[in-house]
């Protein structure tokens, strides 16, 4: 998955030349937390309530990835 993902990085960053890309998970997933934070997104904030999902409001961390050659 990691390996795939690098790959959407780098063709958003270097062929469509994005500043910056933003992913959120829910605090509760931990295997998402450890795959954004192995590929270098940065904890940005929490929101609260952030997504209705399965019948209730979720929170979610939020991140981003900032393209610093752009």
């Amino acid at each position: 998955m990691s390996e795939a993902l690098r790959a959407v990085i780098a063709f958003v960053f270097e062929e469509q030349k994005l500043h910056r890309l933003m992913a959120n998970y829910r605090p509760e997933n931990k295997r998402s937390e450890a795959v954004l934070s192995n590929l270098g997104f940065e904890k940005e904030g929490f929101a609260k309530a952030y997504l209705y999902l399965d019948g209730a409001w979720r929170d979610h961390v939020l991140t981003a990835l900032v393209n610093d050659v752009a």
